[in-house]
């Protein structure tokens, strides 16, 4: 499968990152995240990032309720898609580039707020290795099928295992429904055979 090519590789991710807390909202490398933008700020934010790098980050408040409170690893997507309505909203997609720490938080005076990214832990993130082997895979594919079938979900199989592995793992993390520490948990781990077998541990 192509790299989607107006994804940046590693050396073109910028020194700035505005980012969009929210809470059990992720987005991987490779995966897409469809969102609504309608408060101000954050009409603000998209209207800065198209005018720029078109990043986003995306990354949880942290569980104690404190929605000031960042956690510390998010990820940040690509607007990919881009709908303005007539109401005043603005429809879009993520389609995920890489994870980041934050390293600090700077003052903005548009209302979203900004950080200085560490994009280092996660350098393999921009890379090519989305379409390389997993370890996991065959473990992976029978914890899901336990998984929809004790859901009574219906899936493509066919469609989903034409995925290569990686993908498919980074785009089931950003829309089942996982507690919102579970899914911290699996962005945070850095190596994806681990995530792999993490991400099957819940499952079961």
């Amino acid at each position: 499968m192509a790299r989607f090519p107006f994804l940046p590789r590693y050396e073109a991710l910028p020194a700035t990152l505005p980012v969009f807390p929210l809470p059990g909202a992720i987005v991987m490398p490779g995966s897409e995240l469809p969102l609504n933008i309608f408060e101000p700020r954050y009409l603000n934010m998209v209207e800065d990032a198209l005018g720029n790098h078109h990043l986003i980050g995306m990354i949880q408040p942290t569980p104690d309720g404190d929605q000031r409170t960042l956690c510390r690893i998010g990820c940040a997507g690509r607007i990919t898609q881009y709908r303005e309505t007539g109401d005043g909203r603005i429809e879009l997609v993520l389609t995920g580039v890489s994870r980041f720490a934050i390293r600090e938080e700077l003052r903005t005076t548009r209302g979203y707020r900004l950080v200085v990214p560490d994009w280092a832990p996660f350098a393999e993130d921009s890379g090519d290795r989305l379409d390389d082997p997993l370890g996991e895979r065959d473990n992976l594919l029978r914890a899901l099928r336990g998984y929809f079938d004790a859901n009574s979900l219906e899936v493509d199989w066919k469609r989903m295992t034409e995925l290569p592995p990686r993908r498919m793992l980074n785009s089931l993390l950003s829309v089942l429904p996982l507690e919102e520490t579970d899914k911290q948990a699996l962005l945070e781990t850095v190596d994806d055979d681990d995530r792999a077998r993490l991400f099957s541990g819940m499952l079961q």
